[in-house]
């Protein structure tokens, strides 16, 4: 018996996105220069806190964050709470922070392996050089 349809876990694979993600989270992140962090698996969600006084530039790139293709995460202000991102449906493999000094990072990753998006074209990740990622 042939096994040529073997199905696994990708992109558009409407299941790796419709259960809870593995939990992933890294904290006190120093981002005064831009500074990537990897994902082990590709995400199903993204949020971000910034504890500093200065803004954060979150981007998907280095060239993003370095240049005019990011966003701003707010500084902490007074006795303000923590700004954070808000929860951020996205599937990335990395991204790019730049400008403060303590960034927590929380995400929930799917199972598809980081290899299904750096692998899709010639030049790795699908994103690097989009529109808008820089």
């Amino acid at each position: 018996m042939s096994l040529s349809n073997v199905y696994t876990v990708g992109l558009n694979n409407v299941g790796s996105y419709q259960v809870s993600g593995m939990p992933f989270a890294t904290g006190s992140i120093d981002a005064t220069t831009a500074v990537k962090i990897e994902f082990p698996y590709v995400t199903r969600w993204v949020q971000l806190y910034n504890h500093a006084s200065d803004h954060c530039r979150v981007g998907f790139s280095q060239e993003g964050v370095e240049g005019t293709n990011y966003f701003r995460l707010g500084p902490q202000t007074g006795n303000e709470a923590t700004q954070n991102s808000g929860r951020l449906e996205l599937k990335i493999t990395e991204i790019w922070l730049s400008g403060a000094n303590s960034v927590d990072i929380v995400a929930g990753l799917t199972n598809i392996p980081v290899e299904r998006i750096n692998s899709i074209s010639p030049s790795g990740s699908n994103w690097s050089g989009s529109v808008g990622v820089g």
